[in-house]
């Protein structure tokens, strides 16, 4: 028999004390544990910069950028002198060094990049932010600072590219790495980590629609993908356990141009530093 080979878990664990507030919550009143769910969901983590992000921070450019849509000011990092500009967008709880590693081979191969902390993460102002910001963020940088050749984007940033592709971003071709799809499934999932009720994910939808007015599911990957007519390579790990590898599949299935890498035992996070990963997404932009 074939021993299972395990990788770490990368999920972002819920301290406890957080998941029994919730429940107590719940006990009490749904509304009350829907609104402080709805609450941490828009409150990213906050991590201290690993080592190999130094570099990235120590030689990259920095200023502040406000975007007015949101009325939020944002971190930016400039990486690199080429005028062959690659956008890079982070993940929820990431930071705009997150990429380093792709960022260094992108600058080998004659490209600079252009990164950000999202608002609510890094150095950018405010608490809370949802998807709708990091797309502002996009377009506003495109704005000031483009035009980009390429976008590449982590996990909800990989969302945030392929939404704001839909909403007027112009590049030649995009990747992204470890993508969620529909927001449903998304809130699922979190509810799930909180240790609640499945129903209070449905909660949270109606909530956050009642308050911004739109659909949540207007922002699902997949439906951004139909109207998508670049190229984009889609990546994502079989063993990655904070977003299912069937949003890797329904995304590529709605792409008019799209090709699909399935990697193994690289999970969320490690993926963004795998060298052949690295490899096929230099190949991707250069031909």
């Amino acid at each position: 028999m074939t021993k299972k080979v395990e990788i770490p878990n990368q999920s972002l664990q819920i301290p406890k004390v957080i998941t029994q507030t919730a429940k107590l919550l719940q006990a009490i009143s749904p509304k009350l544990a829907t609104l402080f769910a709805a609450k941490l969901f828009t409150t990213p983590l906050k991590h201290s910069i690993p080592k190999r992000e130094l570099q990235m921070v120590q030689n990259s450019k920095q200023q502040k950028l406000w975007i007015p849509k949101i009325n939020k000011e944002i971190h930016l990092y400039h990486y690199g002198q080429s005028q062959k500009k690659i956008l890079l967008v982070h993940g929820w709880s990431g930071r705009g060094t997150q990429l380093v590693k792709i960022a260094d081979e992108l600058l080998d191969n004659g490209f600079s990049t252009i990164s950000f902390d999202a608002p609510a993460h890094g150095k950018s102002g405010s608490n809370s932010t949802l998807m709708p910001e990091f797309i502002a963020s996009i377009l506003e940088i495109e704005k000031q600072f483009g035009p980009f050749e390429f976008a590449i984007g982590h996990s909800l940033g990989g969302m945030s590219i392929l939404n704001a592709i839909k909403q007027g971003l112009k590049v030649k071709k995009s990747v992204i790495i470890g993508s969620g799809d529909i927001i449903q499934d998304i809130l699922d999932s979190f509810v799930l980590k909180m240790e609640l009720k499945p129903e209070i994910a449905l909660k949270m939808k109606t909530h956050f629609e009642k308050k911004f007015g739109e659909a949540m599911e207007n922002y699902s990957a997949s439906l951004a993908a139909q109207s998508v007519e670049i190229p984009v390579l889609i990546i994502h790990d079989e063993n990655d356990d904070e977003i299912s590898v069937k949003a890797a599949h329904n995304i590529h299935s709605n792409l008019k141009n799209g090709k699909i890498l399935v990697t193994e035992k690289l999970g969320h996070r490690k993926i963004l530093g795998d060298k052949k990963v690295i490899e096929s997404i230099i190949n991707f932009i250069s031909n």
